[in-house]
């Protein structure tokens, strides 16, 4: 019998505590810390938010009027090309930052895998496996883009078409119930979607790590693995639901403590600087604007490393925690995990005591 979800965690304690503590490393820490943090890791949980409220009804004080309040002396055709730059250019770095973290989820494996985190070495080794991997994420994206629009836009365009938005008050209850059928396909949708990323990286990503095939041949090979326990992956899954949430919180509490200690020194440098520059003669134009854009990104990159620091044990805990679970299901795994013993000489003592906790399995 495989090993449980539940005795997983012992096994992934263990190893996050001779990994960060026996002995501890304090730029293990720092390299795992930003590894985790570009490859998603440092915020183990996975949340959802729903788009925001919008209101298509014009009146005083819109988003024109409150440009011209904000910014008096910029030329609204520089400020309107500004906006479309710093989009283009979001664009263009949420892409570059997808192919990233693609290659630093080998990397956060390897480096869990080996208990030693070397970045330069494992981003040579990890390109074709992060090209790979980052190919499924941008194809993952489009279809959960695809799906959204098919979800929402078909239940839009009936209500449309029978007139309810038209004459709501004569349609309230088929509006009612309608939109609770809805909320209940996009939670469906959403939950779907986080378990398959997580079990992608999870489960996928090893198979691609250690036999270099792609993340559909590796669903191929998950799927039939799954259908065969699917009671034991449940389990895997309500369990990492269970300790994402405990450690979030955990993280979050000691995050906002660091980040109120970052933010109110950088708050009063920032209202400082404002007033020294309007002292100045300073005035807010293309130039005061990027440099503000420019020093708030650097500013939430810093606070985002240094909870990503504070997130180490969760960094590797979670990783640990997967390829513990996975390896007694997955033969090549379970090897580099626990490798055999060299074969013994002729006049070689006897084999030393111990071994691992499960016995390596084939896959299934």
């Amino acid at each position: 019998m495989p090993i449980s979800a539940a005795e997983t965690i012992t096994l992934a304690f263990q190893h996050t505590k001779r990994q960060l503590i026996q002995p501890f490393r304090f730029w293990q820490w720092t390299r795992l810390a930003f590894v985790g943090l570009l490859a998603g890791e440092a915020g183990s949980g996975s949340s959802f938010h729903l788009p925001p409220n919008f209101n298509t009804t014009h009146h005083a004080g819109s988003s024109g009027d409150f440009l011209k309040l904000a910014f008096p002396n910029v030329n609204p055709v520089l400020l309107a090309a500004l906006i479309a730059i710093v989009f283009v250019a979001g664009l263009i770095f949420a892409i570059l930052m997808t192919y990233v973290s693609s290659v630093m989820r080998f990397i956060l494996f390897d480096s869990v895998l080996a208990k030693e985190c070397r970045i330069r070495q494992g981003w040579r080794r990890r390109q074709d496996a992060g090209w790979k991997y980052f190919w499924w994420q941008l194809g993952f994206i489009l279809a959960i883009f695809a799906g959204l629009i098919v979800l929402l836009g078909i239940p839009a365009a009936l209500a449309f078409a029978m007139g309810w938005f038209h004459e709501p008050s004569q349609h309230v209850l088929g509006l009612v119930l309608g939109g609770i059928l809805l909320f209940l396909l996009l939670f469906v949708f959403l939950v779907a979607s986080a378990v398959i990323q997580v079990l992608t990286k999870d489960f996928v990503v090893p198979q691609m790590a250690l036999e270099g095939i792609g993340a559909v041949q590796g669903w191929r090979r998950l799927w039939p693995m799954i259908d065969a326990e699917l009671g034991g992956y449940a389990a895997y899954v309500g369990m990492k639901i269970v300790l994402a949430i405990g450690a979030g919180i955990v993280v979050a509490l000691v995050g906002l403590i660091l980040i109120l200690l970052v933010a109110i020194p950088v708050a009063g440098v920032a209202v400082a600087t404002v007033l020294g520059g309007n002292a100045a003669g300073l005035t807010w134009n293309v130039f005061t604007i990027t440099a503000a854009v420019v020093a708030g990104c650097l500013l939430i990159a810093v606070m985002f490393y240094l909870v990503a620091l504070i997130s180490v044990p969760v960094i590797v805990f979670f990783p640990a925690y997967s390829i513990y679970f996975f390896a007694a299901r997955y033969r090549p795994l379970s090897l580099v995990l626990y490798p055999p013993p060299p074969p013994l000489s002729s006049d070689a003592g006897p084999a030393p005591p111990g071994e691992p906790p499960f016995a390596p399995v084939p896959a299934g």
